[in-house]
């Protein structure tokens, strides 16, 4: 298999394309991920004299029959780019083959199985509320996936508590940067208030705040829960 060098905007030296071909090991990524497909490298180039730090960017996929693996990072020329984006891309690889590595052995009971293994495991209703047990009798049921659900959706699948450390605006795109998300929620050190960054067109990023006021009215806002854009 082949690594795919291609170049967005910007053309591609030979030089580049044999220094990417020995920073990235065929051999020792497969070692990792035994069902590797491919792997493409993209590299882009940000015009703007003002992003002259941050104007190489590299972006590597790979792909396997698992989930998709990306890494990228910008840098003053693409070599520190991709020294940058290859680094993160092993260390996304290891965490990867650990997690399969760890899950070996054991069988991943699925979330209709739950309550059969888990005692006192609650419903939810409709609104992801619990569901007391003297008010599970008579609810409807049905079926979606490997889920039972009782009365009418939609349904919250997924729940995550994170402990967060309040840090930075830098340090917050730092991050984002780091786990190839297009968004990242985290508590800014100076309002000790909930914060996101999130990734704009080209290179540029935004910032939502959220600030609390007690006294406004709990009503629904035109402007809250919107999508990340504009």
């Amino acid at each position: 298999m082949d690594i795919v060098v291609k170049g967005r905007k910007t053309e591609v030296p030979e030089r580049f394309r044999k220094h990417v071909a020995d920073k990235l090991n065929l051999e020792k990524i497969q070692k990792l991920d035994g069902k590797l497909i491919s792997l493409d490298v993209e590299v882009s180039k940000e015009p703007n004299p003002r992003q002259a730090d941050r104007c190489d960017r590299v972006e590597i996929t790979l792909r396997s029959r698992g989930p998709v693996i990306r890494a990228e990072a910008a840098a003053s020329d693409p070599y520190a780019a991709l020294d940058l984006a290859a680094e993160k891309l092993g260390a996304r690889l290891r965490k990867q083959h650990d997690k399969r590595y760890s899950r070996r052995g054991s069988r991943r009971i699925s979330a209709a199985e739950v309550p059969n293994h888990v005692p006192d495991a609650a419903t939810l209703n409709g609104n992801g509320e619990a569901v007391p047990s003297d008010e599970r009798d008579g609810v409807p049921t049905k079926k979606v996936g490997s889920l039972e659900i009782q009365g009418d959706g939609p349904l919250v699948v997924r729940e995550k508590t994170h402990v967060a450390a309040p840090m930075t605006l830098d340090q917050a795109l730092y991050e984002m940067e780091l786990v190839g998300h297009d968004f990242y929620l985290f508590v800014d050190s100076e309002t000790k208030e909930p914060s996101v960054v999130y990734r704009r067109h080209a290179y540029d990023y935004g910032v939502i705040h959220l600030r609390t006021d007690t006294m406004v009215a709990q009503t629904p806002s035109p402007e809250a829960g919107g999508a990340l854009g504009g």
